[in-house]
């Protein structure tokens, strides 16, 4: 059997892409989320593999974070930038056994595989391969992931941080690491293909005890809005740059150089962004994206929206920094819609004080 007919067999609403929309309760799901555990197939989040001795100097010439002292295991978030300091993609990239294990945002694996190739010197020794064909990825999500995975992996959750290590589930080799949290822990397992079925099988049972529960991608949406996580497609690209998405701790201000750097160092030393992004809570429903309106101007972009399990109609959108204060009103779309900042997201050493007051550090 399949993974997809596995998930079928489960109850799952499969999209085009064989990755489960939701398991027909969504409420159910999303509680779990908040409040237990959840088991997610988020195989369309690219894995690639950059091995030889100049996979980790091409990543880091080529991006904002600064990956070239990781250890064994260690993790470190980084943004790949075009010249003019805005967003192609982002990615999680882990130390494995000295190659660069990279994984990107959800249908993205492709397209940074290409850029990473195109920027290859001929004297590179750098070696790309796309794990996508060979394994799935796994996620856990919840404040009960950290039980389930100790189960699975006895002494994984120990680490901390972005760590990640290499073991054995069901007789099979696994990289299972942390990632930063939308509801709790948040882990991931890359599994091989021929044993992703007893491996999703596996963290079912142990889970049981936890109340774990199976969730798609509509039950991820809603948690990562909810906590301020941009994604591919809506706030991750060149329209922004990573210090206006919030990504001021993706960003190191003190290695060498990278794509972008000039933009993101001018905009950092100058203490002054045009937008920030912000987390909103919306009187009802808008469909993003959708302009957002202060006193009748344009304010900003609305660029994510939903209506949580829970009834909650929930957003993400870009706005003038002067705008961004907590409590803030705007309205949304062209209904007028009541939209209320409820905070900033991501990391953010700038906060604004009012509309008249010019942004500090």
């Amino acid at each position: 059997m399949s993974l997809p007919e596995l998930h079928s067999r489960q109850g799952a609403a499969l999209a085009a892409d064989h990755i489960p929309l939701h398991y027909g309760d969504q409420r159910a799901e999303y509680r779990a989320a908040l409040h237990h555990v959840v088991l997610m197939d988020r195989s369309h989040e690219g894995r690639l593999e950059a091995a030889g001795g100049g996979c980790f100097d091409l990543i880091q010439r080529m991006s904002t974070n600064d990956v070239l002292r990781l250890s064994e295991g260690e993790g470190r978030p980084t943004i790949f930038t075009n010249p003019n300091g805005r967003i192609l993609d982002r990615a999680m990239v882990y130390n494995r056994a000295g190659a660069a294990l990279l994984v990107t945002e959800a249908g993205r694996g492709a397209a940074l595989l290409q850029y990473l190739q195109r920027n290859i010197f001929f004297n590179d020794d750098v070696r790309l391969n796309d794990l996508a064909a060979t394994t799935h990825l796994f996620a856990l999500h919840g404040p009960q992931a950290d039980a389930v995975m100790e189960r699975l992996v006895p002494g994984a959750s120990g680490l901390a941080g972005f760590n990640g290590l290499a073991a054995t589930i069901a007789g099979a080799p696994v990289f299972v690491a942390r990632r930063a949290p939308i509801s709790g822990a948040h882990w991931i397992l890359i599994v091989p293909l021929d044993a992703a079925e007893t491996i999703w099988l596996a963290a079912l049972e142990r889970g049981q005890v936890y109340g774990l529960r199976l969730a798609g991608s509509l039950t991820y949406n809603a948690l990562r809005i909810r906590a301020g996580r941009p994604a591919a497609r809506s706030e991750l690209t060149t329209d922004y740059i990573p210090l206006e998405a919030g990504l001021w701790d993706e960003v190191s201000f003190s290695k060498g150089c990278y794509t972008g750097q000039e933009i993101i160092a001018r905009m950092e030393s100058r203490n002054r962004l045009a937008k920030v992004l912000v987390m909103l809570h919306l009187e009802q429903f808008v469909q993003a994206p959708a302009a957002l309106y202060e006193a009748g101007k344009t304010a900003g972009t609305l660029t994510s929206s939903v209506t949580t399990p829970d009834g909650e109609h929930l957003g993400l959108g870009f706005v003038r920094f002067g705008l961004a204060a907590p409590g803030g009103q705007l309205s949304a779309g062209d209904a007028g819609i009541t939209a209320t900042i409820t905070g900033l997201a991501g990391t953010q050493p700038m906060l604004p004080d009012s509309p008249d007051t010019p942004p500090q550090p």
